[in-house]
């Protein structure tokens, strides 16, 4: 008689990891849809930073103040990830969560968007209006990154390198 108690199958998950340790430039990855995102970030961030800058007087109110942290905040971080993931400095360091860390930063920085470019566009200048509109592009791709991490977190998949998952289901019969 089976045991009710002991499954009569059980599943055994392998999990494998492939990463090469070395570094070097490997530009395909501006062809990837998270490279592409990277490098319109980069360029929306900039341009939104020059439209505050080019406003003249105006580019040290608050509002410019703060749209100039976001925009340049923004710009650095995601210039050095660009520059990392094109040389596989990510993938050689596969075991910091990049992944998460990139989520967290994109989801902060479309709420940051959000409210920068919405205060810039309140603002009656069109230095501040152009602005705006580089802020609200800005949100929606920062928004857009933040989802393709947020599904590749939930798929366990790894920043760079390859994770292959193996599932292997084992019947066991009983010799009673």
């Amino acid at each position: 008689m089976n045991d009710p108690g002991f499954p009569s199958q059980h599943t055994t998950t392998t999990t494998t990891t492939t990463v090469q340790t070395n570094i070097r430039f490997d530009p395909t990855y501006i062809k990837t849809i998270p490279g592409m995102l990277k490098i319109a970030e980069v360029v929306l961030n900039l341009l939104g930073f020059i439209c505050i800058e080019a406003s003249g007087v105006y580019s040290h109110a608050s509002r410019g103040s703060w749209f100039n942290f976001v925009s340049m905040t923004a710009f650095w971080f995601t210039g050095i990830l660009l520059a990392l993931y094109l040389f596989h400095v990510i993938e050689v360091s596969y075991k910091i969560p990049w992944l998460k860390i990139e989520f967290v930063f994109c989801a902060l920085w479309t709420l940051f968007y959000l409210i920068a470019a919405s205060l810039a566009v309140s603002f009656n200048h069109e230095a501040y209006s152009a602005a705006g509109f580089f802020g609200f592009c800005g949100m929606v791709a920062y928004g857009f990154d933040a989802f393709l991490k947020f599904k590749s977190v939930k798929e366990g998949q790894l920043a760079q390198g390859e994770r292959v998952v193996n599932k292997e289901t084992t019947t066991v019969t009983t010799a009673y």
